[in-house]
């Protein structure tokens, strides 16, 4: 049984994040693009109104609202600017969602209580200089040592570098045995060794923090290892699942924001004695972008109507990931082509829109691994086995 239809909760969280968007973000963000400025003090705001840790259980400081309401507020995030879902999807994707997820109750007493209040700030550490869709490729080292593990290495575009108080690392244990020897660790910034560096003048998120994390002789506590030796490759493509949703659900609200300001535009600019909106090429540009809209959406609600039910949804979310940015980025780029040579102006959003469309293309799996995924679970050449460990179903046990 399908039921398309918001929950009164639901409704009542999309109505607060765009009131949120409207008032704290739409206002400030042509400069703080400009600038290159990441504006910290909006993560207090939204582990105020409980969106930090919106989708995690009561009993480890979370709402314990369904995955579908993630899904909810990433959309609206992205609607006002893809630095801000972008740090709600490390932040609670990727990181709070792993724990949760392979965390023992120590790890989730230290770690996942304080990062679902928004009290702490937790990154996701997996891409390095010369690894990033071949993972078995990456060069950081862990060396077990007593009851510490050393790690050694650097890793590189992580998003919330120079503000999270927490980071999963991913490093090799065993380089012999490929991604079977990679290992997961909860790594804080305040153990010595660990340094970190922002980005400048990237092509798009401009108001976004990402950068390097660079591990010196880092002496991790072997209680910070994440589940099991060598299982650390379950673990970060498990979490990619997660981040892969929310990242498709911002997809969806950036199409959004393309739809709303190509209108508005459409309806106020003339040319040829008319609105440029009742021109049918214009209405051809604005009926795909509709399209594409409402199919990504229903992608993406599928995805976290089976994770609601503690269903695998590793096939489902990289189609959902790869239509949705596809979608969100055509639709830039036909914004910009609305908006004449008034797109290509830092005065009109729809520039950065486009700009910031095309990262989501690139990371969580480039748009050609999505589709050799595809393609091979269409042949039976892929297939999913049972994790050790699920993240739960929702409603949560308490």
């Amino acid at each position: 049984m399908f039921d398309f239809s918001y929950s009164e909760e639901q409704l009542a969280v999309k109505k607060m994040v765009r009131k949120f968007v409207d008032k704290e973000i739409m206002p400030y963000i042509q400069e703080w693009d400009a600038k290159q400025h990441f504006e910290t003090s909006l993560l207090k705001k939204l582990a105020d109104l409980g969106l930090m840790g919106v989708c995690i259980p009561e009993k480890y400081g979370g709402q314990g609202m369904d995955y579908n309401t993630l899904a909810i507020v990433c959309e609206e995030l992205e609607r006002g600017d893809t630095a801000f879902r972008t740090a709600v999807s490390v932040h609670t994707g990727l990181n709070s969602l792993t724990l949760l997820q392979w965390g023992d109750e120590f790890q989730k007493e230290k770690y996942l209580i304080p990062q679902a209040k928004g009290e702490k700030i937790g990154a996701f550490g997996l891409t390095e200089p010369n690894a990033g869709s071949d993972v078995a490729a990456i060069q950081t080292r862990a060396v077990r040592d007593g009851d510490h593990y050393i790690l050694n290495g650097s890793k590189t575009w992580i998003s919330l570098c120079d503000v999270a108080d927490h980071f999963l690392i991913f490093a090799k244990t065993d380089p012999d045995k490929g991604h079977r020897g990679i290992t997961c660790f909860i790594v804080e910034r305040t153990f010595p060794g660990v340094t970190t560096r922002g980005f400048k003048d990237k092509l798009g998120i401009r108001a976004g923090n990402t950068g390097e994390v660079i591990l010196e002789d880092v002496r991790v506590p072997a209680e910070n290892r994440l589940g099991e030796e060598g299982e650390g490759f379950k673990i970060a493509m498990s979490a990619l699942d997660n981040g892969r949703f929310t990242v498709a659900a911002g997809a969806v609200g950036l199409t959004q924001a393309c739809i709303e300001a190509s209108v508005k535009y459409a309806k106020e600019r003339e040319t040829f004695g008319k609105p440029i909106g009742r021109h049918q090429l214009v209405q051809q540009m604005i009926a795909k972008m509709v399209a594409g809209y409402e199919a990504a959406r229903l992608l993406v609600y599928r995805v976290g109507w089976m994770k609601n039910r503690g269903m695998r949804n590793t096939r489902e979310v990289s189609l959902a990931k790869w239509f949705a940015c596809d979608v969100a980025f055509q639709a830039a780029v036909d914004a910009v082509q609305i908006h004449g040579a008034n797109g290509y102006s830092h005065e009109f959003p729809v520039e950065r829109y486009l700009r910031n469309a095309k990262a989501p293309v690139i990371y969580e799996g480039t748009r050609e691994i999505h589709q050799i995924m595809q393609g091979e679970y269409a042949l039976g050449y892929r297939k999913d086995k049972p994790l050790r460990k699920n993240l739960p179903k929702w409603p949560f046990e308490e």
